[in-house]
């Protein structure tokens, strides 16, 4: 009975840091965009990087340097390539599009990780998450509607920070069996400030006073918000959180609605939820086989 009740507390408290998780990860994309209307994206991004990678230090000083020892810097450098790749065009998407249709296409990740990890990891490809993927992506054809207009240079954008991104998870994937979560998050955002530094030396210009403190702000909801969103994959049961994952889409409408205006067509969110419950059925089904 009271291991009932201990799995029921955890289960509610992994729905909750989702739901918040989500919640600071999407006021995060506010905050980028209100900063891109002044500073560029690239910049936006270098900065999100650095001041996360400052938060960092007191952990690295904690342990020591043997958080730093890995046998596989290659890797490390190459998952940093796609991951730089990713944001910065997640970030130019950002200015071009509403932020429904940008959180939507983002939940078509889980399907592109699925089929790289059939090409790459030759894992079995079953008709059932076949049917999964199609629909997944019939989802995300609802939504850029092409020839409707809607397929415009954020949408593309869009798909190729998914995309590049997934191939990171893929790296993630590999990569984490040898090396501990702190060695890899010290990684990630050394190589992110670095491969986004070289993009924002280009369009460089000094912040002021007020955009470093929304610099800060951005930093501290991007890592506040993937803190909670880790905590509730690792504390609940996946096929019981996941659905509320589908909250981002809510979050992403409402801010869109009260600062920019942007009202979603109910197509975004036909297409949104039939790409999200398509990748929600795709990972039940890989954690019944496993």
């Amino acid at each position: 009975m009271n291991k009932k009740k201990y799995v029921v507390s955890t289960n509610l408290r992994g729905i909750f840091y989702m739901l918040f998780g989500t919640f600071f990860l999407i006021a995060m994309t506010v905050v980028v965009r209100h900063l891109s209307s002044e500073l560029h994206t690239f910049e936006i991004a270098f900065f999100r990087n650095i001041i996360g990678l400052s938060m960092l230090l007191p952990i690295l000083m904690k342990r020591g340097f043997v958080s730093l020892k890995t046998n596989n810097i290659g890797g490390m450098a190459l998952r940093g390539i796609f991951h730089a790749g990713g944001m910065l065009f997640y970030f130019l998407a950002l200015t071009l599009m509403p932020l429904a249709e940008l959180a939507s296409l983002s939940f078509t990740s889980p399907l592109f990780i699925t089929l790289l990890a059939v090409l790459i990891f030759h894992e079995r490809l079953g008709p059932r998450r076949i049917m999964g993927l199609i629909l997944g992506f019939i989802g995300a054809i609802i939504i850029l509607r092409p020839g409707s207009g809607v397929l415009g240079l954020g949408a593309v954008y869009a798909m190729i920070a998914v995309f590049s991104w997934s191939i990171a998870v893929i790296f993630i994937k590999h990569l984490s069996k040898d090396n501990s979560t702190v060695t890899m998050t010290i990684y990630a955002l050394f190589f992110l400030t670095l491969f986004t530094l070289v993009p924002a030396l280009y369009v460089w210009q000094w912040p002021s006073i007020e955009q470093y403190c929304w610099l800060v702000l951005l930093a501290a909801l991007g890592t506040i918000g993937q803190l909670l969103f880790t905590q509730s994959m690792k504390i609940a049961d996946v096929s019981l959180i996941m659905p509320f994952d589908f909250s981002r889409l809510i979050w992403a409408s409402l801010f869109g609605i009260f600062f920019f205006s942007e009202h979603p067509s109910v197509w975004t969110f036909v297409g949104g939820g039939l790409i999200f419950a398509s990748a929600t059925y795709i990972a039940y089904r890989e954690r019944l086989v496993k």
